[in-house]
Protein backbone atom coordinates (compact mmCIF):
# COMPACT_ATOMS: atom_id res chain seq x y z
CA UNK A 1 0.00 0.00 0.00
CA UNK A 2 1.28 3.43 -1.15
CA UNK A 3 1.49 6.49 1.62
CA UNK A 4 1.93 9.56 1.51
CA UNK A 5 2.17 13.27 3.60
CA UNK A 6 1.45 16.04 1.44
CA UNK A 7 2.56 19.36 3.46
CA UNK A 8 1.15 22.81 2.25
CA UNK A 9 0.14 25.87 4.22
CA UNK A 10 -2.66 25.77 1.05
CA UNK A 11 -5.97 23.34 1.87
CA UNK A 12 -6.46 24.54 -2.00
CA UNK A 13 -3.27 22.59 -2.88
CA UNK A 14 -3.33 20.14 -0.27
CA UNK A 15 -6.94 18.70 -2.17
CA UNK A 16 -4.73 18.99 -5.68
CA UNK A 17 -1.66 17.20 -4.90
CA UNK A 18 -3.61 14.30 -3.10
CA UNK A 19 -6.13 13.96 -5.61
CA UNK A 20 -3.29 13.55 -7.98
CA UNK A 21 -1.52 10.93 -5.46
CA UNK A 22 -4.58 9.52 -5.53
CA UNK A 23 -4.73 8.86 -9.16
CA UNK A 24 -1.53 7.84 -9.12
CA UNK A 25 -2.51 4.98 -6.79
CA UNK A 26 -1.83 5.83 -3.23
CA UNK A 27 -3.94 4.84 -1.15
CA UNK A 28 -3.58 6.56 2.44
CA UNK A 29 -2.60 10.12 2.31
CA UNK A 30 -2.09 12.68 5.11
CA UNK A 31 -1.87 16.19 5.36
CA UNK A 32 -0.17 19.03 7.40
CA UNK A 33 -0.27 22.81 7.06
CA UNK A 34 2.85 23.81 7.99
CA UNK A 35 6.44 21.54 8.67
CA UNK A 36 5.48 21.59 12.77
CA UNK A 37 2.16 19.79 11.88
CA UNK A 38 4.13 17.53 9.34
CA UNK A 39 6.92 16.13 11.77
CA UNK A 40 4.12 15.69 14.30
CA UNK A 41 2.07 13.64 11.46
CA UNK A 42 5.45 11.37 10.95
CA UNK A 43 5.38 10.32 14.04
CA UNK A 44 1.55 9.41 14.42
CA UNK A 45 1.72 7.88 11.06
CA UNK A 46 4.62 5.53 11.20
CA UNK A 47 5.72 4.67 7.84
CA UNK A 48 5.35 7.48 4.78
CA UNK A 49 6.81 6.28 1.39
CA UNK A 50 6.64 9.89 -0.27
CA UNK A 51 6.36 13.59 1.07
CA UNK A 52 5.17 16.47 -1.00
CA UNK A 53 6.73 19.55 1.08
CA UNK A 54 5.86 22.98 -0.15
CA UNK A 55 8.56 25.30 1.08
CA UNK A 56 7.51 28.79 2.29
CA UNK A 57 4.80 28.08 5.44
CA UNK A 58 4.40 29.59 8.37
CA UNK A 59 5.76 27.96 12.01
CA UNK A 60 8.08 25.67 10.10
CA UNK A 61 8.91 25.82 6.70
CA UNK A 62 9.23 23.24 4.44
CA UNK A 63 13.61 23.40 4.29
CA UNK A 64 13.40 23.32 8.40
CA UNK A 65 11.11 20.63 8.21
CA UNK A 66 13.32 18.67 5.55
CA UNK A 67 16.42 19.19 7.67
CA UNK A 68 14.51 18.20 10.99
CA UNK A 69 12.92 14.83 9.22
CA UNK A 70 16.53 13.78 7.58
CA UNK A 71 18.38 14.20 11.20
CA UNK A 72 16.09 11.15 12.01
CA UNK A 73 17.30 8.02 11.16
CA UNK A 74 14.59 6.26 10.54
CA UNK A 75 12.79 8.74 8.01
CA UNK A 76 16.41 8.34 5.74
CA UNK A 77 14.09 6.00 3.38
CA UNK A 78 11.72 8.64 2.39
CA UNK A 79 11.39 10.06 -0.66
CA UNK A 80 10.58 13.82 -0.45
CA UNK A 81 9.60 16.00 -3.79
CA UNK A 82 9.65 19.72 -2.99
CA UNK A 83 6.40 21.17 -4.46
CA UNK A 84 6.97 24.96 -4.62
CA UNK A 85 7.09 28.42 -6.13
CA UNK A 86 10.91 28.97 -5.02
CA UNK A 87 12.18 28.98 -8.83
CA UNK A 88 16.16 30.14 -8.20
CA UNK A 89 18.69 27.74 -9.00
CA UNK A 90 20.12 28.32 -5.94
CA UNK A 91 16.72 27.34 -4.04
CA UNK A 92 16.53 24.38 -5.78
CA UNK A 93 20.43 23.04 -4.99
CA UNK A 94 19.46 24.50 -1.64
CA UNK A 95 16.85 21.84 -1.39
CA UNK A 96 18.27 18.84 -2.64
CA UNK A 97 21.30 19.78 -0.61
CA UNK A 98 18.83 19.21 2.63
CA UNK A 99 17.74 16.04 1.70
CA UNK A 100 14.65 15.98 -1.46
CA UNK A 101 14.91 14.03 -3.87
CA UNK A 102 12.87 15.77 -6.23
CA UNK A 103 11.74 19.43 -6.68
CA UNK A 104 9.02 20.38 -8.75
CA UNK A 105 7.72 24.55 -9.33
CA UNK A 106 4.30 25.65 -8.90
CA UNK A 107 2.38 25.62 -11.25
CA UNK A 108 2.71 22.17 -12.64
CA UNK A 109 1.30 20.11 -14.70
CA UNK A 110 -0.30 16.38 -13.77
CA UNK A 111 2.38 14.92 -16.57
CA UNK A 112 5.56 16.53 -14.28
CA UNK A 113 3.62 14.82 -11.42
CA UNK A 114 3.44 11.68 -13.09
CA UNK A 115 7.00 12.19 -14.49
CA UNK A 116 8.86 12.93 -11.05
CA UNK A 117 7.13 10.55 -9.61
CA UNK A 118 7.89 7.77 -11.86
CA UNK A 119 11.95 9.28 -11.29
CA UNK A 120 11.47 8.41 -7.45
CA UNK A 121 10.48 4.62 -8.19
CA UNK A 122 6.90 5.69 -7.60
CA UNK A 123 5.76 4.05 -10.92
CA UNK A 124 1.97 3.24 -11.74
Amino acid sequence: MRNALVVDDSKAMRTILKKALQGEGFVSISEAGNGQEALEQLKAIGAVELVLLDWNMPVMSGIEFLKAMRAQTEYTDVRVMMVTTETEPQQVLRALNAGADEYIMKPFTRDVLQTKLQLLGFAR
